[in-house]
């Protein structure tokens, strides 16, 4: 156990929870392999029958990765102790994608990033009217990176795309309509699902459905009409292009969310997204993340997205590129060219 994680079982089933609360419960290094560490020994120990994930306290479940040490990798170290981290996360997130256990997430908080990572893998995804999820990486220069690619390009339509282009932040109704939830449950009924659980592991899927309610309705459907249309290309400009032809109220603010976006995070993750629809295998997908990752952590504008939004918080990045023209499809190949043999990332072996 490490001080930022408890991990323990209660009966049959093993008890991850994120104790990070000033941050959010972020994941750092140590969280990644405590975790893995954890479902590698009860993968093999036929006393745990099924997994519950979620935080100790605080408005988080998990709000990202250690993003302040992958800057500091960018700025110090060449990005080496930053494609440690995401190599390692990316293994984590893909033992969970495979695991033969029922894992139960509880995304009862914020839900961004690396969160993102370790929930959407589970086969139960429970949210809960303080779920605020969100992959929110084009504002600092990143990707929706996690599995993101796999897990938003399989969204209906064009939701995945519009999400991973605006950093829109879903509540738990919506992420309930949008498929990204499996149960909506209220807040104050966790603690008897993940009690009863604990006393019938076996019988998940029927008390989540017990304790589920109707949530309210999603907002977001309203707007979908409007999100597979004008997100409707692979292309930014196409994009831009269409939202700057609607001059209805929801199309220019959307076109302002994207005009404050890293233009190459934007044209990263589209091009991600369109890739990651075709694979079969999770672990490819995690593999083309893992090239893109591995280059753009060195890029400048990672370290210029995270000093404007998170460390000085002025909210005034200066992308380079600076427009998405300047973006060129040789420089996104560059980004997604497979790496030199011996360094493309591979799943954790047990």
């Amino acid at each position: 156990m490490i001080q930022d994680v408890n991990i323990h079982t209660h009966a049959r089933v093993g008890h991850v929870s994120l104790d990070r609360p000033k941050a959010l419960h972020a994941l750092t290094l140590d969280m990644c392999h405590a975790m893995s560490a954890a479902l590698s020994e009860w993968a093999g120990d036929e006393a745990v029958e099924a997994v519950v994930l979620d935080h100790a306290e605080g408005r988080g479940f998990c709000a990202g990765g250690d993003i302040g040490m992958l800057r500091d990798s960018a700025l110090n170290d060449g990005g080496v102790s930053g494609r440690k981290f995401f190599h390692d996360e990316y293994q984590l997130n893909h033992q969970l994608f495979t695991y033969d256990k029922p894992v139960v997430a509880f995304m009862d908080g914020i839900t961004m990033g690396g969160g993102v990572g370790i929930a959407l893998p589970c086969k139960y995804r429970v949210a809960t009217e303080n779920t605020r999820f969100a992959m929110p990486e084009t504002g600092i220069g990143l990707f929706p990176d996690v599995g993101g690619g796999w897990h938003l390009s399989r969204l209906q339509g064009r939701l995945g795309q519009f999400l991973a282009l605006t950093g829109a932040q879903l509540d738990g109704a919506e992420c309930l309509w949008a498929g990204i939830a499996t149960h909506y449950i209220p807040s104050e009924k966790l603690a008897e699902a993940k009690a009863r659980i604990i006393e019938h592991p076996g019988r998940i899927a029927g008390i989540l459905s017990d304790l589920a309610e109707t949530p309210p309705e999603a907002r977001i459907a309203g707007n979908l009409d409007r999100i597979h249309r004008h997100f409707a290309s692979d292309s930014f400009e196409d994009i831009i292009a269409s939202l700057e032809a609607d001059d209805g109220e929801w199309a220019a603010k959307e076109l302002a969310t994207l005009r404050g976006k890293s233009p190459q995070t934007c044209k990263v993750a589209l091009r991600q997204l369109a890739n990651a629809k075709d694979f079969t295998d999770f672990a490819d997908n995690m593999r083309q993340e893992y090239r893109i990752a591995s280059r753009v952590i060195t890029r400048p504008d990672f370290a210029e997205g995270v000093r404007a939004v998170i460390v000085d918080k002025t909210g005034d990045p200066a992308w380079n590129p600076a427009t998405p023209e300047g973006v060129s499809e040789e420089l996104l190949d560059s980004i997604f060219a497979p790496l030199p043999e011996g360094e493309e990332w591979v799943p954790l072996t047990t």
